[in-house]
């Protein structure tokens, strides 16, 4: 599903320690691993002062091998350019399954790269991107918010608003059903506008889902239909239910690209407590 994809990273504790927590892309078809650093003049210049060719290539010498201990075939490369056009672009001119970027949750839009670049990169994205989050620990310094391991099909929650871009994602998760041990369909009624009457019918909707998923694969398929406001009931669901990915498309029901930044899925890709694989409209 996800043979090949990329890995944004940086010189920065937090991108060792989303390098150190891949290993459960091997489920979901991870072969291919590219180690892909964008340096904008103003940082090139400042790295020019700071490093030498002969220690940048260390640093990544030192994440592929963390990648290769994990199963990867890895590359590595550093290009010139600013990270949200550079890497959705080799994504999609090099046939990319996936992009891969960090975040730090709340302060998701004042980190360098593994902060503003996963913003970035969500914006103009035309493939998926999985957005591992990370936490500042006092005593280990970086983590990643998934135990040992991150294994991604172990639960996986699928929020739909029945949009297009809904069922786009959809058809990763159906791609999912056939390595992922359980699955939760979640719709949530949007108490500013959505009548609570139209539960039975949702959850009908769901239902129908739940069945194209049990004829591709052996997971164990629940349905829930809550109410509230959407993004927080999609992050209280996931870390009630202890989930280890959660997708959902990038644009949904009344998408305004200009207001993305305060869109459900990217205020869940900041406050979720697991992985948030983010499925972008088609273009």
């Amino acid at each position: 599903m996800f043979e090949r994809f990329i890995v944004a990273t940086d010189l920065s504790p937090a991108s060792d320690a989303m390098v150190g927590c891949l290993a459960g892309l091997k489920a979901l078809g991870g072969r291919h691993a590219l180690l892909l650093q964008c340096l904008d003049m103003r940082e090139a210049a400042s790295v020019a002062l700071s490093y030498t060719t002969a220690m940048l290539d260390d640093y990544l010498a030192r994440q592929k091998a963390v990648l290769e201990k994990q199963g990867f075939e890895v590359e590595t490369r550093i290009v010139p350019g600013f990270a949200k056009s550079e890497i959705n672009r080799i994504a999609r001119e090099e046939g990319y399954d996936l992009v891969v970027v960090g975040s730090h949750g709340h302060s998701m839009l004042s980190e360098a790269l593994l902060g503003g670049v996963a913003s970035e990169v969500l914006h103009g994205a035309t493939r998926p991107v999985l957005v591992v989050r990370l936490e500042r620990d006092a005593a280990s310094g970086e983590v990643c918010v998934l135990p040992a391991g991150c294994d991604l099909a172990s639960h996986v929650l699928y929020a739909t608003d029945f949009s297009d871009n809904a069922d786009r994602a959809f058809s990763v998760v159906e791609a999912l059903a056939a390595v992922a041990r359980r699955i939760t369909l979640l719709h949530v009624l949007d108490t500013r506008g959505e009548a609570a009457e139209l539960a039975a019918i949702d959850r009908d909707r769901l239902e129908a889902l739940k069945a194209r998923l049990q004829a591709k694969g052996s997971a164990e398929v629940t349905v829930e239909v809550r109410s509230g406001k959407p993004y927080q009931t999609i992050v209280d669901t996931a870390r009630a239910l202890g989930v280890h990915l959660i997708v959902l498309g990038s644009q949904g029901r009344g998408f305004v690209p200009e207001l993305f930044l305060g869109s459900v899925s990217h205020q869940v890709a900041r406050h979720a407590p697991a992985p948030v694989l983010l499925v972008p409209a088609a273009r």
